[in-house]
């Protein structure tokens, strides 16, 4: 299989555990480089809309939240080259999270849609509409419901806020860190810092196979 885009190999590294071989591809090399071994992974620098792969090589092509940012005219083409006959794309994303407790919700969500909202990268859209609205020229597969869980204390849940792009852009833009706000208001829902509560992420699942 062909994980493409796999950045560090988040994916990659349990994708191995499923299948005999993958090629793991990244337009990074600094990405790369700070991969995690596997002796099933081989990993290489490669553009997602020029793989490299023999045509008909790989039974399945799996892109991990970066489908938004490819050049799809040049990556769909490219995807069915490589794939086998009845082979499969699997595209997914996930957008903001859930936070257990309605008022740490709802104060995470306006953080997301209103504080840094502005800051996201157009792409964000697509993202926060499941790829839906994306152009998806394969046979469709129904796809099962798939849903993120993490139990995070109030530390770890503000610094995944603080490694958001759009968080960083703000900081940039307006020259203060905006999760300082948000760590104060957070706290007053939130008795025990470091008690862990559930974080949630919807997973957003194009899947299909070449045709």
């Amino acid at each position: 299989m062909w994980d493409c885009a796999c950045g560090s190999g988040q994916a990659t590294f349990d994708l191995a555990t499923r299948f005999n071989k993958v090629v793991a591809t990244d337009a990074s090399a600094e990405q790369i480089a700070s991969a995690k071994p596997h002796p099933r992974v081989e990993y290489s620098v490669a553009l997602a809309e020029q793989s490299g792969l023999e045509s008909g090589s790989v039974g399945l092509v799996t892109v991990a939240q970066a489908l938004h940012w490819f050049n799809l005219e040049r990556f769909y083409p490219e995807t069915k080259r490589v794939l086998k006959p009845a082979g499969v794309l699997a595209a997914w994303a996930y957008g903001m999270n859930q936070v257990a407790g309605e008022e740490a919700n709802e104060i995470a969500q306006d953080f997301y849609h209103n504080v840094v909202g502005p800051y996201w990268p157009p792409e964000r859209r697509l993202v926060e509409e499941g790829y839906r609205t994306i152009p998806f020229p394969f046979k469709e597969i129904v796809a099962p419901s798939f849903q993120l869980e993490v139990h995070w204390n109030l530390e770890q849940l503000l610094g995944y806020f603080s490694s958001w792009s759009a968080t960083n852009r703000y900081i940039k833009a307006v020259g203060r860190d905006p999760t300082q706000a948000l760590a104060n208001a957070l706290a007053k829902t939130w008795p025990d810092p470091h008690q862990p509560r559930l974080v949630t992420w919807q997973i957003s699942l194009r899947l299909g196979h070449s045709v």
